[in-house]
C-alpha cells in the first residue's frame, strides 16, 4: 500500500504538468486565426508559448528536485493571478480573478503535490 502511494505521488504531479503544459500551449494557437505570413506566425507561436517553455524547463528540473517544481510552480500561478487581476484593461479586479483561477489552480495543485512529494522523499 505504502508503495502505491508514493507512486501515486511521485507520478501525478508529473502527468498533471505535462497536462497542464498542453493546456497552456493550445492557447497559442490563436496566432493562426490571424492572416500572418509564416515567418511571423512561427515568431508569434514562440513568443506564445514563451510562458510554457520556461515552465518546461521547470519541470525538468523539478523531475528529480520536487522542491523547484514545487515553489515555481506555486510562484507561477501567484504571478499570473496577480497580472491578471493588475491588468490595466480588465473588467472589474474580480472577473479577472475569478478567470485567472483556471491556470492558477491547476498550478498551485501541481505546486502542492511537487511539496508532497518532497517531504515524503525527505522522511
Amino acid at each position: 500500500m505504502n508503495k502505491e502511494v508514493n507512486k501515486f505521488i511521485y507520478w501525478t504531479p508529473r502527468l498533471l504538468s505535462i497536462i497542464f503544459l498542453l493546456f497552456l500551449a493550445t492557447f497559442s494557437l490563436d496566432i493562426f486565426e490571424g492572416n500572418y505570413g509564416f515567418w511571423s506566425s512561427i515568431l508569434g507561436l514562440l513568443i506564445h508559448n514563451i510562458p510554457t517553455f520556461t515552465l518546461l524547463v521547470i519541470l525538468l528540473i523539478s523531475w528529480k528536485n520536487e522542491i523547484v517544481g514545487g515553489i515555481a510552480f506555486i510562484m507561477a500561478g501567484l504571478v499570473h493571478m496577480i497580472f491578471s487581476v493588475v491588468r490595466v484593461d480588465a473588467e472589474p479586479w474580480y472577473i479577472s480573478f475569478v478567470a485567472s483561477l483556471i491556470i492558477d489552480v491547476p498550478a498551485f495543485l501541481i505546486g502542492i503535490l511537487f511539496l508532497i512529494g518532497w517531504f515524503k522523499k525527505k522522511r
